[in-house]
């Protein structure tokens, strides 16, 4: 078996790529210096009164600069469309492309069915509208799939632990010595210093991160709203006492912070369960709030929707925090939790550490910006009008206050799981929460960086894809806050 180069057939499109990447670049050379130098491009008076804005300088460079930009996409598209297509044959880049063939038709399907219906889909529809929230909202996207179809082995191409005999540090495309029949027959992106494959374990860790970073960002924001709340709109001394709380884990380095509640021997204690026993409740609160104080004045509709809306909460709360039949379970004694054959699943104790550590991080810098929002909004005279029609505390905060607050809470959501995500490749660089063998992108980056000076792809890929999905998430950020000023 010969080994693979990186395009193969289709290394026609080299020159083509390397030339709209050179003008790309002068093209934002030009751009730069033109913002520079030209502050505002020149404005004339048309015959009929009206106002237009010549070129000028500036105006050439954003030309030059959208059409090398253009033309660099066009040809980054030619390369996955013909790796698509003739698969091994155009080396590398076209077997990746090939493996990635379900993520290119899910992303297809969702961007042609979002851009048919924007109208009717409210603020992300108007996200469609911003060509950076699009880009932001594709890399996002993009791993999104990867670590789905990664989790259902549709992309893998061998076990992200398998170790094959002779392909140690082998470099990208070399064919595997006695590949068996039915096997992929290359690493596609080298293997790394216990010859495992890179490929396999980038996607395997995609899908660590999707799993995290998305729902610990979420639990954190369910803890801060509901803290933050009242908080803002009560103030007094309760607003000192949570302030106050806020304030003191703020207090703490978060590298520290996070040093302290994955180290073995605060984890055979037990306090990390005790934390997501405490935290985990706050979702079970919010909703049991939010549905009573919207049904307040029609209790035979309100009482059975909260009866089955948090029976099945506590159901899921149980499975979560329960691991064997028991929350607590350490060397000197257990504490009971849901049956087992009640139990949903069980999170493995090394995600469950970082789960409940990123959530108790960023639950304060959530409380903090919630609060902020709630103190400026609760002075508005639709809040005051509320009062008026004899609302209650909890209606006004949660259906007057909170959906006001939409906008710069979903921004902060998504530069939130940005961070969660560098947070992660922390953790699992340093060896912290996560096993050792774990095929988190931290981890992989710790392992491929000590031999860096000499093999390149082992710590490359991983890095490059956590590069990428915190620049998609923040051009989102950055999307959705240019659409939802205009609101």
């Amino acid at each position: 078996m010969e080994p693979l180069s990186w395009t193969g057939s289709i290394a026609f499109l080299n020159p083509i790529l390397m030339i709209a990447l050179v003008l790309l670049a002068l093209s934002i050379v030009l751009w730069i210096l033109a913002s520079i130098f030209q502050a505002e491009a020149p404005v004339s008076v048309n015959a009929d009164g009206t106002l237009s804005s010549g070129g000028g300088f500036r105006g050439l460079a954003q030309m030059a600069l959208r059409y090398s930009f253009m033309a660099t996409v066009a040809a980054a598209v030619a390369y996955l469309v013909l790796g698509v297509l003739l698969g091994t044959s155009a080396g590398i880049v076209g077997a990746i492309s090939q493996q990635f063939l379900p993520v290119w038709v899910s992303l297809i399907i969702l961007f042609a069915m979002s851009v048919a219906f924007k109208r009717r889909l409210g603020l992300y529809g108007k996200l469609f509208d911003s060509p950076i929230g699009m880009i932001g909202f594709g890399l996002v996207m993009f791993w999104v799939f990867t670590g789905i179809f990664g989790a259902l082995d549709l992309i893998v191409t061998h076990d992200p632990l398998d170790q094959v005999s002779g392909m140690k540090n082998k470099v990208p495309g070399t064919p595997l010595p006695n590949a068996e029949e039915g096997e992929f027959a290359w690493y596609l992106l080298g293997g790394d210093n216990l010859a495992r494959d890179v490929f396999s374990r980038m996607v395997k860790g995609a899908w660590i991160v999707v799993q995290i970073a998305p729902l610990a960002t979420l639990f954190a924001f369910m803890v801060g709203i509901t803290l933050g709340l009242p908080a803002g709109y009560y103030g007094g001394r309760l607003d000192t006492f949570l302030s106050f709380l806020a304030n003191l884990i703020l207090a703490f380095p978060v590298i520290l912070l996070f040093y302290l509640l994955v180290t073995p021997e605060i984890v055979a204690t037990g306090v990390p369960n005790y934390m997501a026993a405490v935290l985990f409740i706050f979702p079970i609160l919010f909703i049991g709030v939010l549905l009573n104080s919207r049904y307040y004045t029609r209790p035979k509709f309100r009482t059975p929707l909260l009866i089955g809306v948090l029976g099945i909460a506590i159901w899921l709360y149980l499975s979560l925090i329960s691991t064997g039949g028991y929350i607590v379970n350490t060397e000197t004694y257990r504490i009971w939790g849901l049956p087992t054959y009640l139990d949903l699943f069980d999170i493995p104790g090394g995600i469950l550490v970082v789960f409940v550590s990123v959530v108790f991080v960023n639950s304060p810098t959530v409380f903090r910006i919630v609060r902020g929002l709630a103190l400026d909004i609760k002075t508005r005279d639709y809040v005051a009008a509320a009062q008026t029609r004899g609302e209650g505390p909890w209606y006004i905060m949660l259906w007057e206050i909170l959906p006001n607050a939409r906008g710069p809470l979903i921004v902060d959501f998504c530069l939130r799981i940005g961070y969660t995500t560098i947070l992660l490749g922390t953790l699992g660089f340093f060896g912290l929460g996560l096993p050792p063998e774990s095929p988190d992108w931290g981890s992989t980056i710790n392992e491929g960086r000590k031999l860096l000076s000499i093999y390149l792809h082992p710590a490359l890929p991983p890095a490059l894809a956590l590069l990428s999905l915190v620049l998609g998430l923040n051009l989102l950020a950055d999307g959705l806050r240019e659409e939802s000023l205009k609101d």
